[in-house]
């Protein structure tokens, strides 16, 4: 009976000592083993892994990316102006035994090491910008510029800053209407100078086309009037020819064509001489043949001679 009960506890002892000795790695951890808090070994694949029961400690790190909201804070741009700055970092842990022996244990300790860092960074590289750059699309390299900043110097904690973002960035409210007053002056200048030069260029523009205008339309009428004496050349020339070849004719046509065109419309009057040169063609029609007499009767035959 003792010796039943004491392999009962023989074996419990040993599946405690197995179950402690066991433990899983998750997908999103990495895993340090400490042998009386001395490093001993890290683990970053996911599965079943087994240490040393009550010698080695395990500490389990977030290989996911990791947010840190550094507080609002004035800074100072290039140009002397304030602005008050919200950012946000996000990081990875990628050297859990640098993380440990720098930083501890804990995720907090991080969070106090980048506030200073994130801190400094952003008002020496805000200190060379001016206001329009940061609130333009250079924001984008300047937040780049920031990322590579914190980066190198976070390295030193076994972490890897993947984005610095400035979430908000606003005037200091005794400032806001003063640098907008000013900003709406620089604008409103800059905007009469485009102006100003667009009007000159659509002048200039405008000089040109109708420059070009005036030569097309003289070329055009200059080639209009080559063509038209071209054409009336051409005219006179068959007009000529038709006027050897029967002037008579000619003139008979021409004179038809004015008294159509000088009685088109029905309602013309004219008041000529008889003799008029006008009606030169109706005088020299030929006069009509005056009608034969009619016949009389047939003269009776005269009597023949008597026969003696």
């Amino acid at each position: 009976m003792n010796r039943l009960i004491l392999l009962v506890v023989v074996l419990g002892v040993v599946v405690v000592g197995a179950m402690s000795a066991l433990f899983t790695v998750h997908q999103t951890q990495q895993v340090l083993i400490t042998r009386f808090g001395e490093p001993r070994r890290v683990i970053s694949e996911p599965g079943l892994n087994w240490k040393v029961p009550l010698v080695d400690s395990v500490i389990a790190f977030d290989r996911r990316l990791l947010d840190f909201d550094a507080p609002g804070q004035e800074v100072i741009l290039g140009d002397q102006r304030r602005i008050v700055v919200d950012t946000f970092t996000r990081y990875r842990i990628t050297n859990p035994l640098r993380f440990y022996q720098t930083v501890g244990a804990t995720e907090g300790g991080i969070r106090l090491r980048l506030a200073p860092i994130v801190s400094s960074t952003l008002r020496n590289t805000l200190g060379s910008e001016t206001l329009l750059a940061v609130l333009s699309a250079d924001r984008a390299r300047i937040m780049g510029e920031i990322r590579q900043r914190v980066d190198q110097e976070a390295k030193n904690f076994g972490i890897e800053v993947t984005d610095v973002r400035i979430r908000r960035a606003d005037l200091p409210e005794e400032n806001t209407q003063a640098i907008l007053s000013r900003m709406q002056s620089e604008r409103e200048r800059v905007a009469r100078e485009q102006r100003a030069e667009g009007a000159e260029q659509a002048q200039r523009i405008r000089a040109a086309a109708e420059r070009d205008r005036t030569v097309l339309l003289a070329e055009a009428q200059s080639q209009a009037e080559i063509l038209r004496g071209q054409g009336e050349q051409m005219a006179i020339r068959i007009f000529a020819e038709a006027f050897q070849q029967d002037p008579e004719f000619f003139q008979f046509w021409r004179t038809m064509q004015a008294m159509r065109e000088a009685f088109s419309d029905g309602e013309s009057r004219m008041l000529l001489s008889p003799d008029s040169e006008f009606f030169r063609y109706f005088r020299s029609l030929p006069q009509a043949a005056a009608p034969a007499s009619p016949p009389g009767p047939a003269a009776a035959p005269a009597p023949a001679a008597a026969q003696p």
